[in-house]
């Protein structure tokens, strides 16, 4: 099934590990086959991994881009999940952590991350961080 991306003017995309900006106007793209892709507003650079939450998505999302080498990124992730699993206490958040670990473990990394999203806003509820935060640690653009 293709996948189509409405790219703003400006957008700077990740594909298959290589970084790719629109250009001045609003424009489309449809990729044909199976490719790793995330936008902009979903990429973590490594000094923003700052949370115990975003300690997990940004293993992750190396995995997501560089599937080839997951297994250098998988035990940080690992680490950091057992890590967050020891101190949460919801189970609604404990069940997100497995079914992320369950996705991992199927190199299904994508939904992995977009799940790893809704622990960043937990963990940003739970510290009383504004909502904004989220949008400063993962959402860029």
């Amino acid at each position: 099934m293709p996948l189509k991306l409405s790219l703003k003017p400006g957008e700077k995309f990740v594909l298959n590990g290589a970084v790719v900006q629109n250009g001045d106007r609003r424009g489309v793209l449809v990729l044909q086959n199976k490719a790793s892709v995330l936008r902009e507003k979903d990429i973590m650079q490594q000094e923003q991994a700052n949370t115990p939450a975003r300690r997990i998505y940004f293993p992750v999302m190396m995995m997501y881009l560089d599937e080839s080498g997951a297994e250098r990124y998988y035990d940080e992730f690992v680490r950091r999940m057992s890590e967050f699993m020891g101190v949460i206490g919801n189970p609604n958040v404990l069940a997100d952590c497995v079914d992320v670990s369950k996705y991992c473990m199927e190199r299904e990394y994508y939904k992995a991350l977009m799940l790893c999203r809704k622990l960043i806003e937990y963990e940003d509820e739970r510290l009383g961080n504004v909502p904004a935060s989220v949008s400063a640690g993962v959402d860029q653009g």
